[in-house]
C-alpha cells in the first residue's frame, strides 16, 4: 500500500487540531502529529515574511489524499494552506497494516 505523510502549517493548536480531528473522524488518516512553534519564512504577496506556526503531519493511504486535501482547505483559515504530500519509501513492521485498518469507511472514530 501506498502512503503519504502529509504536511501543512497552521496558524495556531486549535486549528490544527481541528483539521486533524476532522481527517480522523473522516476516517482519511490514521494518525496526525501536531509540532509547535515552527518558524516558517516565506515569499507573499511580493515580500518576505515570518510567521510562527504549528506543523500539521498527517499519516495517510495515497489513495485519500484528494480527500484530506479537501477536509484541510474546509477548516484551513489560510486563503492557501501549503498542503504538502511526501511519499514513505519504508516503514516499520506493522506500520501500513495499521494504517490500512485505520483508515477503512466501515469504522468508525470519536
Amino acid at each position: 500500500m501506498e502512503c503519504f505523510e502529509v504536511e501543512v502549517t497552521c496558524p495556531d493548536k486549535d486549528s490544527a487540531r481541528a483539521i486533524a480531528t476532522a481527517c480522523l473522524k473522516a476516517r482519511l488518516v490514521a494518525c496526525a502529529n501536531l509540532l509547535p512553534k515552527v518558524e516558517s519564512l516565506f515569499c507573499w504577496q511580493g515580500q518576505i515574511d515570518s510567521e510562527s506556526e504549528i506543523l500539521l503531519r498527517l499519516k495517510t493511504p495515497a489513495r485519500n489524499f484528494d480527500a484530506t486535501c479537501e477536509v484541510i482547505r474546509a477548516h484551513h483559515p489560510y486563503a492557501i494552506p501549503a498542503i504538502v504530500a511526501l511519499p514513505v519509501l519504508a516503514m516499520g513492521p506493522g506500520v501500513a497494516g495499521w494504517i490500512a485498518s485505520e483508515t477503512q469507511d466501515a469504522k468508525i472514530c470519536d
